[in-house]
C-alpha cells in the first residue's frame, strides 16, 4: 500500500491502452530538486506499490548524488519473455505517448529491468522529445552502454567500504546476484581490481566455484549459452543460494526483496553492496546490522546510473561521466560511513543526509527529519 507523507508522492498515474495490451504505472514522488527521474521497469508482477518504493528511492538517490532531479519511477505490467519484440516495443511506444504531457517537464524516463537502449529510442521517438528519457543509443545522444556507469559506481562504493573496513579489495572473495546490465559491469570492475569472483546468479540459477570464476570466460559463456550456469566445472545451485555463498562481499544486482525476514539468517557475507534497487527492506537491514554486517544502501551505491543520466541530459561526454561517478559515489559512501552510528545503520545516516538536502528546496514539505 502506497503511503503518503510530507515528501510525496506528488502524482500516481495508472494508464491503459487496450489496443496493444499496455497497462502501466508512473509515480512522481518529489520534484523539489528537479523533474522526477526514474527508469521503466517491465515485469509481469510490477505494481503501484513497487513503483512507489522505487520512486522514493530515486528521490533520495538524486538528492544524495546532488544532481538536479527529483524522484520518480514507472512500471509496465508485462513479461517480455512471453511476447514478440514488436509487441514489446508497441507497448513501450503506447506507454510513452500516454506520458507525453509530462515528459520531460515532470518526468524523465530511463532503462530498468527488461528495458534498455532500444526501448529508450522507441520511448523518445514516440514521445516526440529526445529529452524525455536518458539511456538512449549513442547515435541519439546517449552515452556508450559498454561503460557500465552503474556497475562502475558500485565498484567505487565497494572500494570505499573496503577502505573503511581496512580490507584489501584485491584479497576479497565476492559474489554477484544478477548478471544483467548492473551485475555484469559490477563484476567486471570489482574482479578487475583483483577480487575473486566466486559466484554469480541469473534467472537460471547460480554458478559457484570456490577457486573463482574467470570474468572473461564467464561473459563468453553467458553470451553463447544464455546462462552463467553453463560455466565449465562450476557447481550449479538454485537462485536463492546466492546469498548463502561463503564470500566476503555480496553485490545485489537484480530482484527486489532478495534478502528478507525468511532468509536473512542465511547471509554469509560481511559486506553487502546494494547494486539493485530495494533489495532489502530497512527492518531486515537492521537485523543484518545486529550481526555487524555492513550494508551500503541502494541509493548510495547504485547512483552511477542517475549521475550518468544527468551527464547525458546535459549533453556531456563519457570522460566527464566517468569522473563524476567516481567522485560522487566515493564521496557519498565515505560521508555515509562517517555519519554512521555504532548501530551500523548506514541507511539512517544516508537518509538523514538526503532528507536535509530535499527539505532545503521543498517548501511544501511538512515532513520531519527521521533519525
Amino acid at each position: 500500500m502506497v503511503k503518503f507523507d510530507g515528501f510525496g508522492p506528488e502524482k500516481i498515474l495508472e494508464v491503459h491502452n487496450a489496443k496493444v495490451g499496455m497497462h502501466g504505472f508512473l509515480v512522481i514522488d518529489n520534484t523539489a530538486l528537479g523533474p522526477g527521474k526514474g527508469g521503466i521497469r517491465m515485469t509481469g508482477t510490477v505494481d503501484a506499490e513497487e513503483v512507489f518504493r522505487l520512486a522514493r528511492t530515486m528521490t533520495w538517490k538524486c538528492a544524495l548524488a546532488e544532481v538536479p532531479f527529483g524522484g520518480a519511477k514507472s512500471g509496465i505490467v508485462a513479461d517480455p519473455s512471453k511476447m514478440s519484440d514488436k509487441k514489446k516495443l508497441d507497448i513501450i511506444a503506447a506507454f510513452s505517448k500516454s506520458l507525453k504531457s509530462l515528459c520531460p517537464s515532470e518526468y524523465i524516463a530511463a532503462p530498468d529491468i527488461n528495458t534498455g537502449e532500444r526501448e529508450m529510442e522507441v520511448f523518445a521517438k514516440a514521445n516526440g522529445n529526445m529529452k524525455s528519457c536518458t539511456g538512449k543509443p549513442e547515435k541519439l545522444g546517449g552515452l556508450p552502454h559498454e561503460l557500465g556507469s552503474t556497475g562502475f559506481g558500485i565498484y567505487h562504493s565497494a572500494k570505499a567500504a573496503c577502505d573503511f573496513l581496512k580490507r584489501d579489495m584485491g584479497k576479497m572473495r565476492f559474489s554477484v546476484e544478477g548478471f544483467g546490465n548492473v551485475g555484469f559491469f559490477a563484476a567486471k570492475y570489482i574482479s578487475g581490481a583483483g577480487a575473486k569472483l566466486c559466484a554469480v546468479s541469473d534467472s537460471k540459477g547460480v554458478a559457484y566455484r570456490k577457486d573463482g570464476l574467470d570474468f572473461a570466460k564467464l561473459s563468453e559463456v553467458k553470451k553463447k549459452t544464455g546462462s552463467v550456469i553453463n560455466y565449465p566445472n562450476a557447481t550449479v545451485l538454485p537462485n536463492s543460494e546466492i546469498i548463502s555463498i561463503p564470500a566476503d562481499m555480496l553485490v545485489t544486482a537484480a530482484v527486489p526483496d532478495l534478502i528478507n525476514i525468511h532468509n536473512v539468517d542465511d547471509v554469509k557475507a560481511k559486506l553487502i553492496i546494494e547494486g539493485s534497487n530495494i533489495p532489502i527492506k530497512h527492518e531486515v537491514e537492521n537485523l543484518l546490522a545486529k550481526r555487524k554486517i555492513l550494508v551500503i544502501p541502494d541509493f548510495v551505491a547504485n547512483a552511477g546510473g542517475v549521475i550518468s543520466s544527468y551527464v547525458e541530459h546535459t549533453s556531456g561526454k563519457k570522460e566527464r561521466m566517468m569522473k563524476l561517478v567516481e567522485q560522487k559515489i566515493t564521496k557519498n559512501t565515505r560521508l555515509v560511513l562517517k555519519r554512521m552510528q555504532s548501530n551500523y545503520c548506514t541507511r539512517c545516516a544516508a537518509l538523514d543526509i538526503a532528507k536535509r538536502r530535499v527539505l532545503k528546496k521543498c517548501k511544501p514539505c511538512n515532513a520531519m527529519l527521521i533519525s
